[in-house]
């Protein structure tokens, strides 16, 4: 059997109990046949002190919450190790929404549930259409003065005059003969040296909160194809172009790049920043008179904003840093002229975006001009040295992102899709863009064994729950390998009830195996969302669901220390093992951690392909 490495985004999910009261109702003289059953399953003998609990819970005050917020929210920041596509080991991170309530005054008090080895509680609060996050410090978050002052700097009238177009140059799409005689224009390298200005670097907490959200959104890795996310946001090609607002100038800050220099032959430190303004009047009469929005795109000329050789560093890599910020000149609309003079930009105007590669570490191979609109890109995409299956013909090649009230441009400058090769903050003269991205609730999934003589694979019956805010919880009844009649017990619901009995709720008899058997009929699983106390917790053991097994009349409830796992509760979205298959068997690493509980802990990151239960598969 191959074996797979099995991503979640957590970073030590193992069985969680973290009851008080032996429950397992098993009888004195029937403990050791059930011992030495244990033994023989999983061949070994387990850890006398595992307690099979990682799962914690708290509170925390969220105060200083400004009026008009709508929302409040936690999540756990979880960071998994995990094997890149070229074997070495790295660290991903991702967000888990633990709870949320509607806000009803300046303060709010709100329970969570978590993986114990996350990496720090995050309070958030939605104000104003954006989403302000903080790390929680002794249980608690403060949000007052939150809210940045609006920025208002930029160049004055006579410098954006001193500064005139000195260059032309053809684009690499004209030299292929995709846009015959495209020209692209800048300034002189010295004239990009004295436009740049210092700028105000980030604090030391929100540079935190940063790498916090935008790769837990945006993983950096060429083995994530983000891809979807940029489409989720709905800022894609046409809709994708800010808005110039007149007045203010047009800051753009590049913030961080990642390409990997030494290795990659500096794919970004060789690249510049290009952009290009249009007005959506002018570009519907030329479709109106029947030209094509990609024609029209194409024709605009295409500017120079920032030589990235001189702004990063030629080997940094990975560093998030706001030291310098460029403004966007306005130079008039139509085919510009050498020794055009600059001008603050007008309102109304849409700005594109354009990175330019031209790095002959491989020839030609990575030198191209890469568009956040995807319409753009569709010969280049298509172009086999620089094609990538992941982006398509008409992929785009930028996603836009808020932090904060802050909001970023996050480029893919290769083929990968990871699209954080590059991340620009746009502030100014522009209209807000608004993307506040959704990260995953955590969910916990419930596993138990029918019988006490038990074959472990953990699938007799499995439950998942999550919590969809302070006082509702949803819980689905998902898989059921077993033929005894059973119920499922403490999800007090209208469908999901404690007297019914578990296969009659998916209409079949105690005869039919549930969603365990591969290439068997897969059933949709049986969904309730459940009213609950705002105190409500996972862990207590008064409010968690348990098994009753109507055929032997015993009750199945999560292990505790000592005990054998015949009841287990793992902190994520469990792939549950098939049919038959002992959970030793469909990860392998589980048998070390039983042994030792402090051992490969990491043992759910690796299950064995062909071994788990796959929906849709």
């Amino acid at each position: 059997m191959s074996k797979k490495l099995f991503i979640l985004a957590i970073s030590a999910l193992v069985f969680a109990g973290c009851t008080k009261n032996d429950v397992s109702e098993t009888p004195q003289t029937d403990k050791e046949p059930v011992k030495n059953n244990v033994e023989k399953v999983f061949g070994t003998k387990f850890d006398a002190n595992h307690d099979w609990c990682t799962t914690t819970s708290g509170k925390v005050v969220v105060q200083g919450i400004p009026a008009g917020t709508t929302k409040v929210q936690l999540y756990a920041l979880i960071a998994t190790e995990v094997t890149d596509d070229e074997g070495q080991n790295a660290s991903v991170t991702s967000l888990l929404k633990l709870n949320e309530d509607a806000v009803s005054g300046s303060q709010v008090t709100m329970v969570y549930d978590a993986p114990s080895l996350n990496k720090g509680i995050f309070a958030a609060i939605e104000c104003g259409g954006k989403r302000y996050m903080k790390l929680v410090n002794n249980g608690s978050a403060n949000f007052a003065n939150s809210k940045r002052a609006a920025v208002h700097r930029g160049p004055s009238a006579e410098e954006y005059e001193n500064m005139t177009l000195t260059e032309e140059v053809e684009s690499y799409a004209s030299q292929r003969g995709w846009l015959p005689g495209q020209k692209l224009y800048g300034m002189s390298n010295e004239a990009y040296q004295s436009w740049k200005i210092p700028a105000e670097g980030y604090s030391d907490e929100y540079t935190q909160m940063f790498r916090t959200i935008v790769f837990s959104y945006f993983k950096n890795g060429r083995q994530y194809n983000n891809l979807p996310l940029v489409q989720e946001s709905r800022k894609v090609n046409d809709t994708a172009y800010p808005i110039t607002t007149g007045g203010d100038a047009i800051i753009v800050s590049p913030v961080y790049k990642c390409d990997q220099a030494k290795k990659y032959g500096n794919e970004v430190w060789n690249s510049d920043l290009y952009y290009y303004y249009f007005k959506d009047e002018d570009l519907e009469a030329y479709v109106a008179n029947g030209g094509t929005a990609v024609d029209f795109l194409n024709n605009l000329p295409k500017f120079k904003a920032i030589p990235f050789n001189q702004h990063f560093g030629e080997t940094e890599d990975d560093v998030i840093e706001k030291r310098a910020s460029y403004t966007l000149i306005y130079w008039g609309d139509g085919t510009p002229e050498i020794g055009t003079k600059g001008q603050p930009f007008p309102a109304g105007y849409k700005i594109g975006f354009m990175v330019r590669a031209k790095t002959t570490s491989e020839g030609t191979k990575k030198q191209g001009e890469l568009y956040v609109d995807g319409r753009l890109n569709n010969n280049i995409n298509k172009w086999p040295n620089f094609s990538s299956s992941m982006l398509g013909t008409d992929g785009p090649r930028g996603g836009w992102i808020n932090v904060d009230d802050r909001v970023f441009l996050c480029y893919e400058s290769g083929t990968d899709s990871d699209f954080n090769d590059i991340i620009l903050e746009i502030e100014g003269g522009i209209e807000p863009i608004i993307f506040i991205p959704e990260f995953e609730r955590d969910f916990y999934t419930f596993c138990f064994e029918d019988r006490a003589i038990g074959d472990y694979d953990m699938n007799d019956v499995v439950v998942k729950a999550t919590r969809i805010n302070s006082t509702t919880v949803e819980y689905s009844i998902v898989a059921c390998g077993a033929n005894d009649k059973l119920q499922v017990k403490n999800i007090n619901g209208t469908t999901i009830t404690g007297d019914k009995e578990v296969h009659s709720l998916f209409g079949v008899s105690n005869e039919v195996f549930i969603n365990t058997v591969k290439g068997e009929r897969v059933f949709q699983p049986v969904t309730e969302q459940i009213t609950v106390d705002a105190n409500f917790s996972f862990l207590n053991e008064a409010t968690q669901p348990y098994v009753y097994n109507m055929t032997t009349s015993k009750t199945i409830k999560l292990a505790k220390k000592g005990e054998d796992p015949h009841g287990i509760m793992i902190p994520y979205n469990f792939k549950y093992p098939y049919e038959k298959i002992c959970i030793k068997d469909a990860y392998r690493r589980f048998n070390e951690w039983g042994e030792n509980r402090v051992a490969s802990t990491d043992w759910f990151k690796y299950y064995t392909e062909g071994k788990v239960y796959i929906f849709g598969e």
